[in-house]
């Protein structure tokens, strides 16, 4: 493998462009062309072709990790799922993260305060909140820190209620649409019992 050409990308700031012998581009990091002492001219042997080659696939790696972390929050263990759809090794993915992690971009404790505010913003119960954080992988030592920034959940089961029933005095139909709509939304059925005798208090009083 020769390096025929080597310049900056005018386009990507901290990226080269090689070109070899053969026409094809490879495209490099500041890292990879110091630490292959990289220069027009330069011929590499079979070994460190393929270390190279090795490098930049793992740069490559890295750098769509970042983006996707850029994009949208992940736990360690998706990031990971990630990397292993992109064909990373497991070995490979487990450095990428754990490097990720040192800078501060992959953070699971951090990704679980974020999905369990996301979903008790909308509404849904610590029960959601539980499957909503298995689902993402998230370790379940961080889980009850997560959950502890929950507050009183009554108000906003009261307010789906009012929003449903509409002032109305429920026949027993409406009572279990309500009662299992609040269920899917992660509500134990202590919550629904309790929310539902207020609404029932609330009827009493304004009637």
């Amino acid at each position: 493998m020769v390096i025929q050409e080597l310049k900056r990308s005018l386009r990507v700031e901290g990226r080269w462009l090689a070109a070899l012998e053969d026409g094809s581009i490879l495209r490099l990091s500041e890292n990879e062309v110091a630490d292959f002492a990289l220069y027009p001219g330069r011929e590499l042997t079979e070994e460190e072709g393929e270390a190279l080659m090795a490098a930049i696939a793992r740069s490559t790696l890295r750098e769509k990790a970042l983006n996707l972390l850029a994009r949208k929050p992940q736990s360690r263990r998706e990031l990971e799922r990630k990397l292993a759809e992109w064909g990373s090794e497991p070995q490979e993915a487990e450095a990428i993260c754990d490097r990720l992690e040192e800078l501060g971009y992959l953070n699971d404790a951090a990704y679980a305060a974020q999905v369990v505010e996301h979903y008790s913003a909308k509404g849904f119960g610590e029960r959601k909140l539980r499957d909503e954080l298995y689902r993402r992988g998230v370790p379940r030592d961080l889980w009850e820190e997560a959950l502890e920034q929950v507050g009183d959940s009554s108000q906003a089961i009261d307010d789906f209620v009012r929003r449903k029933l509409r002032g109305e005095r429920p026949d027993r139909a409406a009572l279990k649409r309500v009662s299992d709509a609040l269920a899917r939304r992660g509500y134990s059925w202590g919550e629904i019992s309790q929310a539902l005798s207020r609404y029932e208090v609330d009827l009493e009083e304004e009637a």
